[in-house]
C-alpha cells in the first residue's frame, strides 16, 4: 500500500501542510513537531515525491492574479498575502486582469515569470489552463471563488451560511419586505449568498420581495437601489452581495430621506475598511481573510507535497458584524 502525506499526518495528529513543512528546512515549524513527523515518516517508509526525485522543492516565488483590483476587498487581500509571504522570505508578483478579460489573458505573463505557485482571486481559471499549470508542476489555488472543476483547489468563505445568517438577522429584526442586490450572476459568491438568503427565508414562510444584480459595482448598485427606495412599497430590509453595493444602497436611502438602521436595515458582505467609517457604520458579514490566506498557503504546500491529489476546497465561516445600518 502506498503511504501518503495524509497517512503521516493522521499518525502524527497534524495537518498534511505540517508534513510538507517538515521536509522543507526553511519552513516555520516547531522543532519537536518536525522531529516527530520526520521520525514517523521514516518508520512508515514515506518521502514526498520531490524528495524522492531530487530533494525538497522550494516555493520561492508566488503569483497573485487579481480579477477585480478596484474592489477595496482585494487590495486588502493583497496586503495580507504580501505580509505573509514576506515573512516566509518568498517573492510575490501581482498580475491584474484587465477589465472585460479573463484570467487566461494574463497567464502567459505568469508562466514567463517562472513562478512556483499561483493564487487566483475574484475570477475563474479555465480547465485548459488548470491542466497546463498541472503539467508545469505549478500549484493553483482559487481565492474567494469555487468552480465546478474538481481538480482546482479553492479557499472561500462559506457564502451560503453567510446568506442564511443575514436572512435570519433581517427576519429577527422584524423586516418583512426584503430585497437582494446581488453581484455578478454567474459567480459562486453571488450564487451561494443568494441561495442562503432564499433558503433561510423560505424556511420562515417568507420570500425575497425585490431582486436585482448590482454587479459588485457602486454605480450599477446605486441605480437599482434608487428604484427600490422610490417604490411606495419599498423594502424594509436589504441584503447586498458586497460592501460596495451596500454603501451604494446607504447613499441611496439617505438621498430618499430614509435613515439606514431605522427606516431600512441594510447589510453588506466582506467588511472592507470603509464599512466602519462613521458615515456608513455598515452591518456586514466579515470574511476572515487572515485565516483564508493561511489556508491558501497551506493548500499550496499540500499540492507540492502530493501533486497527483484531487483539488480541495476549504470553507471558512464568516462573522456577522453589527453596526448601525442594520
Amino acid at each position: 500500500m502506498k503511504i501518503t502525506a495524509k497517512d503521516v499526518a493522521l499518525r502524527c495528529n497534524t495537518s498534511t501542510a505540517a508534513v510538507s513543512r517538515a521536509f522543507r528546512p526553511e519552513s516555520s515549524i516547531a522543532p519537536e513537531v518536525r522531529a516527530r513527523i520526520l521520525e514517523t515518516a521514516r518508520e512508515m517508509g514515506y518521502a514526498p515525491p520531490q524528495v524522492r526525485r531530487s530533494g525538497p522543492r522550494r516555493i520561492r516565488a508566488l503569483s497573485l492574479v487579481v480579477g477585480d483590483i478596484t474592489n477595496p476587498f482585494y487590495p486588502a487581500i493583497l496586503d495580507r498575502f504580501a505580509t505573509e509571504i514576506s515573512k516566509q522570505g518568498r517573492d510575490l508578483a501581482v498580475h491584474s486582469v484587465p477589465p472585460g478579460q479573463t484570467v487566461d489573458s494574463v497567464m502567459p505573463q505568469v508562466f514567463r515569470m517562472r513562478t512556483d505557485a499561483v493564487v487566483v482571486t475574484s475570477a475563474n481559471l479555465s480547465s485548459r489552463l488548470a491542466r497546463e499549470c498541472k503539467l508545469r508542476g505549478i500549484p493553483v489555488v482559487l481565492f474567494n471563488r469555487v468552480q465546478a472543476d474538481a481538480t482546482i483547489s479553492a479557499v472561500c468563505t462559506d457564502n451560503y451560511n453567510g446568506g442564511r445568517t443575514v436572512a435570519d438577522h433581517l427576519a429577527n429584526k422584524g423586516c418583512r419586505t426584503i430585497a437582494f442586490i446581488g453581484g455578478i450572476r454567474d459567480t459562486s459568491t453571488h450564487l451561494e449568498r443568494r441561495r442562503g438568503l432564499h433558503d433561510a427565508l423560505s424556511e420562515r414562510g417568507m420570500k425575497v420581495a425585490y431582486e436585482g444584480a448590482g454587479q459588485y459595482d457602486y454605480g450599477v448598485s446605486r441605480g437599482f437601489a434608487d428604484l427600490l427606495f422610490r417604490d411606495p412599497k419599498r423594502p424594509d430590509g436589504v441584503f447586498c452581495a458586497n460592501d460596495i453595493t451596500a454603501i451604494a444602497a446607504i447613499d441611496s436611502a439617505k438621498e430618499a430621506g430614509l435613515v439606514p438602521g431605522r427606516d431600512v436595515a441594510i447589510v453588506g458582505f466582506d467588511d472592507v475598511p470603509m464599512a466602519a467609517w462613521a458615515s456608513y457604520k455598515l452591518t456586514t458579514v466579515r470574511q476572515k481573510t487572515n485565516q483564508m490566506v493561511r489556508n491558501t498557503l497551506d493548500l499550496i504546500e499540500e499540492t507540492v507535497l502530493d501533486p497527483d491529489a484531487q483539488g480541495s476546497v476549504r470553507m471558512v465561516r464568516g462573522e456577522l458584524i453589527l453596526r448601525e445600518s442594520g
